[in-house]
């Protein structure tokens, strides 16, 4: 693990996050681990950072939530090191530890690093799409790779099947692995001819449904409530959050971009850039999501140059940072309403996009208006949305009074 640039340039680390306003408790861990990392590579007992976050789950000494917590300073000395980027609200934590792309042979790791370089420069793809699917190749190469076969060439339908049965993972997960890795050779095959030769290997998996969870009036009623209470223990930010959830349908990724200047209050208006599609979306301010953003602005929102209408409550007042943010201020609107509070409920604020797309279904809102509404691109996006169209749905049902059932199965 060469980390002498580290060596060289953590002191403009510890100085940026000086600057920004993290505390010294957390510049002294920092600091901490940084050493640690040096001397744990100068001994040479770690070739990636990945082995240096075992290392610490290895001693046992740790307990869950302080091992979560070096997990995550890792992820940003890691960002540093490899590619210059300081720590902020967003990229803190962001980076993933897996490391199975720097386990591959020379050609593999040729493949991945070709389809990277490729779709980044195609620019039709966001960066976290790149990441999925590079991941899922290289763990799939990583799996052929120890069944010993090095080269694409040498692979065989029994070899692609078996390195598929060594993924961990449900037939839901293994869909979507397939899906990923068949992304990736289809972008090398004009390159790499061999990589057409996988795409033919790649076995075949049925697609996974499940039930999708959705909110009931009952507890649609006493969100609403908590929402609007001035005695729940929800801070302003969060009651603001979940009113633009509940009643816009915005996904909390772009909950979590908006900007102040994305708020046209002359025309009762938010644009913004939907993160997940590029393309521009146009809502209507109505009078509840205007007044909890209002109220939240200025009551409670701190003074700062941070350009983003949500921020973090605490220094250095940066933005939030995407999902894990958004699922924690989701499970607070949920806690307080006291709803969804049984193992495996749903409790992400997707489930409020997709109350309201189903309450424009069932109210008879056409389909291409609701697409509109919460911004899809595909109009196939909307099917989910009709298996919980329950109104409609019972339109479809058929009649049994012409099949013979036996009278037991109507009694009690």
């Amino acid at each position: 693990m060469d980390t002498r640039k580290l060596r060289e340039n953590y002191p403009k680390l510890l100085s940026h996050m000086d600057n920004a306003g993290y505390t010294k408790a957390y510049m002294t861990r920092v600091e901490r681990e940084i050493n640690n990392i040096l001397h744990l590579a100068e001994f040479g007992t770690v070739s990636c950072y990945d082995d240096v976050y075992q290392k610490h789950k290895q001693s046992g000494v740790y307990a869950p939530i302080t091992l979560s917590k070096k997990r995550n300073i890792i992820r940003a000395i890691e960002r540093f090191d490899l590619f210059g980027r300081y720590p902020d609200a967003t990229n803190r934590h962001a980076l993933h530890l897996k490391n199975s792309r720097y386990q591959l042979c020379a050609e593999y790791r040729t493949i991945i690093d070709s389809f990277i370089e490729s779709e980044a420069a195609r620019g039709n793809k966001k960066e976290s799409s790149i990441h999925v699917q590079s991941t899922n190749a290289s763990m799939f190469l990583l799996a052929l790779q120890n069944i010993g076969v090095y080269r694409l060439a040498d692979a065989t339908h029994d070899s692609v099947f078996e390195a598929f049965t060594n993924l961990d993972g449900s037939t839901r997960w293994h869909y979507s692995c397939k899906h990923n890795i068949g992304a990736v050779f289809k972008s090398c095959a004009s390159k790499y001819p061999d990589c057409a030769k996988i795409l033919a290997l790649l076995p075949a998996f049925k697609r996974w449904r499940k039930n999708i969870q959705y909110l009931t009036p009952e507890e649609i009623a006493k969100v609403k409530e908590v929402l609007l209470s001035a005695s729940s223990h929800l801070s302003l930010r969060d009651k603001a959050i979940g009113t633009l959830a509940l009643y816009t349908g915005l996904r909390g990724c772009d909950i979590a971009n908006l900007t102040m200047d994305a708020l046209d209050w002359e025309n009762d208006l938010i644009h913004i850039k939907q993160q997940k599609t590029g393309v521009p979306l146009t809502l209507p301010i109505t009078a509840i999501v205007g007044n909890a953003i209002h109220d939240y602005i200025e009551t409670e929102r701190p003074q700062t140059e941070c350009e983003h209408l949500f921020i973090a409550q605490v220094r250095p007042f940066g933005c939030l940072q995407g999902s894990p943010t958004m699922n924690s201020i989701a499970r607070k609107v949920m806690k307080a309403a006291g709803i969804r509070q049984n193992p495996n409920d749903r409790q992400g604020f997707h489930i409020f996009r997709h109350h309201l797309a189903t309450k424009l279904l069932g109210n008879g809102v056409p389909r291409p208006v609701v697409s509109n509404i919460v911004g899809h691109t595909n109009p196939k996006s909307l099917d989910p949305y009709l298996r919980a169209d329950f109104l409609h749905l019972k339109n479809c049902a058929i009649s049994i009074e012409e099949f013979p059932v036996a009278q037991e199965v109507f009694e009690v």
